[in-house]
């Protein structure tokens, strides 16, 4: 396969593969951590109405859901990548952190959440998943 060809589909590999674990672990996180009384997820308004109910370690699962989509699409775009596999990897991190920059601005979230979420989810996490890939 081309190696330009083999890079489009590593990055688009760990984007699809990176927000399958984003959605499950936002899936499968209330069923471990339970969110408190009056919060409802079922649309994005009364999701953004109701989000000041959630409690800090309701934040715990969406952290992970971030930073671990994060991890698994760099370590599924470097293992692709045909060459500079870092920077495929940075990619899906910047890929991911612009969508958390967008999430930011839809929903709101507390100060210390965000700057959480921003710092150490996306970039860290994909250097990580590169480094699991076997970067040097």
């Amino acid at each position: 396969m081309h190696p330009i060809l083999r890079n489009i589909l590593a990055v688009i590999a760990g984007y699809l593969a990176g927000m399958v674990v984003n959605m499950g672990i936002l899936e499968l996180g209330p069923l471990v951590i339970a969110n408190p009384e009056g919060f409802d997820n079922s649309t994005m308004e009364t999701l953004a109405a109701t989000i000041h109910v959630l409690k800090p370690i309701n934040y715990i699962p969406i952290f992970l859901s971030h930073g671990l989509g994060a991890l698994v699409g760099a370590f599924i775009a470097a293992k692709i990548a045909a060459n500079r596999k870092m920077i495929f990897a940075l990619v899906i991190g910047v890929l991911f952190l612009l969508g958390g920059i967008t999430a930011i601005f839809i929903l709101p979230s507390p100060t210390w959440y965000t700057i959480v979420d921003l710092v150490g989810a996306y970039i860290p996490m994909a250097w990580i998943g590169w480094k699991l890939a076997g970067g040097k």
